[in-house]
């Protein structure tokens, strides 16, 4: 699960929710690090940025991504804007270099309308890496049931290729 290689350049995606985070480490378009979900206790932001302080630490990332929650209809939760804006200050802390993706951002990447249910997303990445998220993927969600926890875990992977696909480097990547 941690195989690191330095002659690629490693992104380091971070999806926060209420639980905590997912995250995913890429190196290249191809190679999946680590990935998984990182649940708290107690004070969730502050546990969230310790353990996202050891991740940067452990991969030494490039870039960070994040999905961009500052628009003003943003339905994001006060505690997970609050939460990503101290991401991005650690990451600046270690002069990483910040990529802030909106969700219609990534859904281009992977659906050709831009139009695709977060399950859908999920289905191809468990397809593109079989051996790493193909037992990860949960069962389809039911009108009735909660997100499933691991869903955090393909919304970062999703983030990560967004930002290594980006061939024509249209997504905001430096907030310095």
């Amino acid at each position: 699960m941690n195989k690191i290689s330095p002659n690629h350049f490693r992104v380091l995606a971070i999806a926060p929710s209420s639980r905590g985070f997912g995250f995913a480490v890429l190196e290249g378009p191809e190679t999946l690090v680590d990935w998984g979900v990182k649940s708290m206790k107690g004070d969730k932001s502050i546990r969230s940025l310790e353990k996202v302080e050891e991740l940067l630490a452990l991969f030494r990332p490039g870039v960070i991504v994040l999905e961009d929650h500052s628009a003003k209809d943003s339905r994001r939760a006060a505690r997970i804007r609050k939460l990503s804006k101290g991401i991005i200050a650690l990451a600046r802390r270690r002069n990483v270099t910040i990529a802030l993706l909106l969700r219609q951002q990534v859904r281009q990447v992977f659906f050709a309308d831009g139009q695709g249910t977060k399950y859908a997303l999920a289905e191809i990445l468990a397809a593109r890496f079989p051996d790493e998220l193909g037992f990860r993927l949960p069962p389809k969600r039911r009108p009735w049931m909660s997100e499933d926890y691991r869903m955090d875990i393909f919304d970062s992977v999703a983030l990560a290729l967004a930002v290594s696909q980006d061939k024509d480097r249209s997504i905001k990547t430096s907030i310095k």
